[in-house]
């Protein structure tokens, strides 16, 4: 048994009171806010790779540690930094990398906030725990619930269901329901919620969860450890865009932790065109997203290679969200299509040895197109968060088990529909 430290804050108030739970919000607080977990231990102490993610155990909200985690991997780059006339370009890898020491089953570095919040359950808790997804999060909490017997009720778009492979299959503590076809990750979203609402069912909450923040700025940890200081610029693409915000808050930790540097990295970040609602509203310095007609944003889903890249409804407005950090840090949004994407994810390859997911290839390609407009030093320390890759190798080695959907629903089910559908699903 494993018990971090740490108390939970209000980024509204500032007010900090303990973790009672599953706290998701500030407890009597009415105006939207993230809270934020203030671990005890003010310096890093890393442990060794035996603990997996839990090496970084002292800023993870974690209460055990569970089975069959792996850390975010960095290394130095040559073949892409070269090319590309960086001299202290940094990867830091989630995926199936055997050669550098890396095999995450899921291939996707959605499994450091998957283990990471599975770890903030309380031991022997007997909620189902609701999570709705894209693709990737939906396969890394099947995979880390599947071997731990965590109750787990998966909510995806029926058109994203070829994301839900695995290496052996999924056990009957995981239930799989799905918005039909024509549906988008806001449509899984939806679902999830009403789903949550039923007596025995808890939200895993999205951004809101400390935990699943905590576990991606791993990556960052990863990084800041690896180089000796938190690097200059950092890049990623995005969806619901939590990566980003957890990367914003892991580095105001080391500027406390106080070795790894005074700075704040700017934040680069990507989204896949034509469907680009973060960029269009951080161009417009609105904190508000700008109105977009909901038909047109499935349209423009559809178009995109990065499904995971396509949340209607980030956590940017909100208090501690993605228009905070980016103002923080002075970021910028990289709107990448389809063909620059393929173009890196072919460059990315041929050059550091292993295949990337799309969304991977979207930040590969800013960082491309960063470099060729001046907007990056080339002696800057760059941290390219590579949130997935190797998973066609990996498919191509074993043989893959498909999780299949218990329960299929309309685009717009009633409420009384959900919750006699899912009435003892478990």
């Amino acid at each position: 048994m494993a018990h971090t430290e740490y108390k939970l804050q209000s980024l509204v108030t500032g007010k900090i009171f303990e973790d009672t739970g599953w706290l998701l919000d500030a407890p009597g607080e009415e105006k939207p806010g993230l809270i934020r977990a203030i671990y005890k231990k003010k310096q890093l102490d890393v442990k060794d790779d035996r603990y997996g993610l839990y090496k970084f155990a002292d800023w993870l909200p974690v209460k055990d540690y569970l089975e069959g985690s792996s850390a975010p991997l960095t290394y130095k780059s040559n073949g892409l930094a070269k090319t590309l006339g960086l001299s202290n370009l940094y990867i830091t890898f989630s995926g199936y990398f055997p050669e550098k020491g890396i095999e995450m089953r899921t291939c996707s570095f959605k499994e450091t906030e998957s283990y990471s919040v599975c770890s903030r359950l309380d031991t022997g808790h007997n909620q189902i725990l609701v999570v709705a997804s894209a693709g990737n999060t939906a396969r890394a909490f099947a995979r880390v619930c599947s071997d731990n017997n965590i109750p787990l009720l998966l909510s995806v778009p029926e058109d994203n269901l070829d994301s839900l492979w695995f290496d052996e299959p999924i056990r009957e503590n995981v239930k799989l329901i799905v918005s039909r076809s024509g549906g988008d990750y806001f449509d899984a979203i939806h679902l999830s919620n009403l789903a949550a609402q039923l007596d025995g069912f808890i939200p895993e909450g999205g951004a809101k969860n400390v935990a699943r923040r905590d576990g991606m700025g791993t990556t960052v940890l990863s990084a800041a450890t690896f180089i000796g200081r938190t690097p200059d610029y950092y890049f990623q693409a995005i969806g619901s865009s939590t990566g980003a915000i957890a990367a914003w808050e892991a580095n105001l930790r080391l500027m406390e932790d106080g070795r790894f540097g005074d700075h704040k990295m700017k934040l680069m970040l990507s989204q896949n065109a034509p469907f680009a609602p973060i960029r269009d509203a951080w161009n417009a310095r609105s904190r508000a997203l700008l109105p977009f007609d909901d038909n047109e944003a499935r349209g423009q889903v559809e178009q995109i290679d990065a499904k995971v890249l396509s949340n209607r409804r980030p956590p940017y407005s909100i208090v501690g969200g993605l228009f905070d950090a980016l103002s923080d840090t002075g970021g910028e949004v990289f709107a990448i299509n389809n063909e620059q994407a393929r173009k890196a994810n072919k460059l990315f390859e041929e050059l550091e040895g292993i295949d990337l997911h799309p969304a991977a290839a979207v930040a590969t390609a800013s960082l491309i197109e960063a470099v060729k407009e001046g907007q990056v030093e080339k002696d800057a320390v760059i941290m390219l968060n590579i949130t997935g890759g190797g998973e066609e190798r990996f498919q191509s080695e074993k043989k893959l088990y498909f999780l299949k959907p218990t329960l299929f629903f309309d685009l717009h089910p009633k409420d009384e529909e959900v919750s006699k559908k899912l009435a003892g699903l478990f």
